[in-house]
Order: structure tokens, then C-alpha cells, then sequence
């Protein structure tokens, strides 16, 4: 373990979620207590309960003197080694042997931390940090070093019927597993009208609603079951398609399917449907990234904007939505333009595709993706570009079919001395 202080993480970090536990916090001064409170308010921290205080060590101590300390304990000194230590060995009378503690401190001092180490303490954070740095480090505790790296959820919305989102993420998927050779999973959240088992030529097998419907019994074994295979390293799971269920269900119940889904893949692609309730917002609000697809005209425009400002305002510590605009170009069609499309976002897009209604029709008719039908069209090219940037990988440059005559050429002079000889 290093000292905190050495690195924060990233704002765009696949940082775990804080399980349902009590958390105390107790800062020593209002700067340290805004960015616990700020933590406190993630996504990531909605399932623990947590009370921030401005008292540092000596008020935790006064506090926990009559009551009983909490899962965790967040205390803060400005004090030098000899100081902490003697803090900490008060509230150590009165702290709970299962409790467990993280100190924030204001001097990088290895022999410290150290000595906070051998005293049990579960992390030291060097002032200043971030409100991603705390959430990472309680989290931590908490992670099972033997289990397996969680999955990122990518999720996908439109920004009204039509626009190409579903169409999108099904390409996504597909390059993820044959472009990229990771292991994806597609899950059709569409569950009345969803697309994917056709998209792909496929007969379905199990739902994602046979998933909802006991949501407590959802583990490995039975996502195996429910899961069909669409390639060596893509899976499905699958929305029924069908308008005779309601499909009425809570957020709670999704958010526990797609944690033992993302414990499946690297890489979850989430097909969220063009409709608005309770769990739509949630499961946006808790993805680790939202791709949100538009196609350049005044009502996507509209919704869009209440997109992004909805989740930059959800999800302050998360990196801001993508912004696909797809379908353009559309021939004696009224089109906003792409640059003032992204300026009254204020964000740039980060694909714009053409309207391509021959390699895009074919491939939906076809029950394939574009890449299999138009590997070569602008759009298959714009594809696969973006699940690059989407899977964070370097896409590897194209080598050259020409024979390089320079290296050869230098060795000309070379080869013409030896053969004199």
C-alpha cells in the first residue's frame, strides 16, 4: 500500500461501490468536511449511511464515548506522528475492534504511516484529496482481493424513438467482442419492444425480465442460464419483446441484476429504451458510461439538453456523457448543424454518422451488424473508432500493404562495398 497522497484517482476511474454500512466522518476543518460531504452524495455511496462532522479526532472520541462506533471511521489531524498517535491511542479506548479506520493526515511522512499501519489502521490519505480518492479507499476495504474486476456498465439512450441508439449498441457490442477480442455482454433493457435478438438473426433463450421477476435469486449459474451466446466473446441477455406483461418493476431490482452481470465481462453495453421512469434514471445515473445518441434536429436537440444537465447534475464526479449524432446528412431534410448541434451542449460529439440508410438497412434485414456487411463504409470506420475510445484502447494504425525501399536503399552503398572486396 503507498501513501494516498501520491496519486488521486482519476476523474473517469472504475472506482466500486460503497456497500450498505454506517460511516462517521469527522474533519478538522470546513474544506476537508465539503469534500466528504461531496463523497457522501455520489452514486457510489447511496446504499451507506453517512454523517459528516467538523471535529476531527477529539470529537469523534467525545462522540463514540457514549455510543457505538460505526462500520467506519474517517479521521482527520493536522498534528505531526507523535500527535496522530496519541490522538488515535484516546479514540482507541473507545473504538469497536471491528471498526474499521482511515486516517487523513497533512504531513507525507512514511514513518507515520507506518506506524499507523502496524496499529491496524486501514488507509492514510495525505490532504488534499478527492471526494473519488475517499470513496475508492472505503470501498477498498471492502473488495474481495480474490474476486475478479467489476464489469463496466456503458449504457445507451436516445434521445427520442428513431434516432439509432438500440442500432448503435448492438454495433458496439459486436466490435467490443470481435474487434477488440473482450468478452462483452448486451443487455436489451427494451423489454417490450427491444430489438437486439433480431438485429442479430437470433431466437432469444432467456430474458432479461426472467431476471426481474426475482431479482434475489439472480447469481452466476442462473445468468448463464438466461444468457445466449452471439459469438465466441458475446453474450445477450435479452428482453422478452412481447406488449402481454406489465413491465413494471423497480430500480432496486435492476441495480441487483447488473451487479452480477457486470461480475460476468469487462464490458456491459446497456440498451436503455426511449421511455421515462424511475429506473431509466437510475440505472443512467448509476452506469459508468453514458452514451446518449442524437440525430440533428430541434426535438432531439431539446432532449438532450435535459439529458446532460439531468446527469452532469447526478453525477458530478463522473466524466460527462458522450455525445453520438447519428443519421446525418439526410437528403432535403432541415438538419442543425453538427458544430452548433455540439456548442449548445457544450460538448463536442464524439461520433458523427452519416446517413446511410443502404449499409444500415441491409444489415438490419440481414439480422447483422454494418461491420459484417459494409466492413469498409464510413460508418463501420466511425464504429469501430468509437469502441476504441469506448473500451479505452489505442486503436492500432493500419500497416502499410507498400514495400519500404528506404531501409534497403540505405544498404545499397553496404552490400556494394563487401562484394568489391
Amino acid at each position: 500500500m503507498t501513501l494516498a497522497a501520491q496519486t488521486a484517482t482519476p476523474n473517469n476511474a472504475m472506482v466500486s461501490l460503497v456497500p450498505r454500512i454506517s460511516i462517521g466522518i469527522f474533519c478538522d476543518n470546513p474544506q476537508s468536511a465539503a469534500v466528504m460531504q461531496a463523497a457522501a452524495n455520489d452514486r457510489r455511496m447511496a446504499k451507506a449511511h453517512v454523517n459528516v462532522e467538523t471535529s476531527g479526532i477529539i470529537g469523534a472520541t467525545a462522540a463514540y464515548a457514549q455510543e457505538a462506533t460505526p462500520n467506519v471511521v474517517i479521521v482527520e489531524s493536522h498534528g505531526d506522528c507523535a500527535q496522530v498517535m496519541a490522538e488515535l491511542g484516546r479514540f482507541a479506548e473507545v473504538c469497536q475492534p471491528n471498526t474499521k479506520v482511515i486516517v487523513i493526515g497533512h504531513v507525507n511522512d512514511i514513518v507515520l504511516y507506518r506506524e499507523l499501519m502496524k496499529n491496524h489502521v486501514s488507509d492514510y490519505i495525505v490532504a488534499p484529496f478527492s471526494t473519488l480518492q475517499i470513496i475508492d479507499s472505503i470501498a477498498g476495504i471492502y473488495a474481495d482481493p480474490k474476486a475478479a474486476p467489476l464489469g463496466r456498465i456503458i449504457a445507451f439512450v436516445g434521445t427520442k424513438g428513431g434516432v439509432g441508439s438500440s442500432t448503435i449498441a448492438h454495433n458496439i457490442a459486436y466490435a467490443f467482442s470481435n474487434n477488440l477480442d473482450t468478452e462483452t455482454i448486451l443487455t436489451d433493457l427494451d423489454l417490450s419492444f427491444g430489438t437486439s435478438a433480431l438485429n442479430f438473426n437470433h431466437d432469444g433463450g432467456g430474458t432479461f425480465y426472467e431476471a426481474l421477476s426475482a431479482p434475489e435469486r439472480v447469481d452466476s449459474t442462473l445468468l448463464d442460464r438466461l444468457m445466449s451466446k452471439l459469438g465466441n466473446k458475446l453474450s445477450l441477455l435479452n428482453g422478452p419483446g412481447t406488449i402481454e406483461r406489465d413491465m413494471t418493476f423497480d430500480s432496486q431490482a435492476v441495480d441487483t441484476v447488473l451487479e452480477v452481470v457486470r461480475k460476468a465481462a469487462p464490458l456491459i453495453v446497456v440498451d436503455i429504451p426511449n421511455a421515462w421512469a424511475p429506473w431509466v434514471k437510475h440505472t443512467l445515473l448509476n452506469a459508468d458510461e453514458v452514451i446518449i445518441t442524437a440525430s440533428p434536429e430541434l426535438p432531439s436537440l431539446r432532449n438532450a439538453k435535459n439529458l446532460m444537465d439531468m446527469l452532469k447534475a447526478g453525477r458530478p464526479n463522473d466524466s460527462v456523457p458522450k455525445l453520438i449524432l447519428n443519421n446525418v446528412g439526410v437528403p432535403k431534410r432541415p438538419e442543425i448543424p453538427a458544430a452548433d448541434f455540439s456548442k449548445a451542449l457544450g460538448i463536442e460529439a464524439s461520433a458523427i454518422i452519416p446517413h446511410d440508410p443502404q449499409s444500415f438497412g441491409q444489415a438490419q434485414g440481414n439480422g447483422q451488424m454494418i461491420f459484417e456487411v459494409a466492413p469498409k463504409s464510413k460508418s463501420a470506420e466511425i464504429l469501430e473508432q468509437l469502441s476504441y475510445d469506448l473500451a479505452g484502447i489505442a486503436k492500432p494504425t493500419a500497416k502499410s500493404g507498400k514495400f519500404d525501399l528506404s531501409g534497403f536503399m540505405q544498404k545499397l552503398p553496404l552490400l556494394k562495398s563487401k562484394r568489391e572486396k
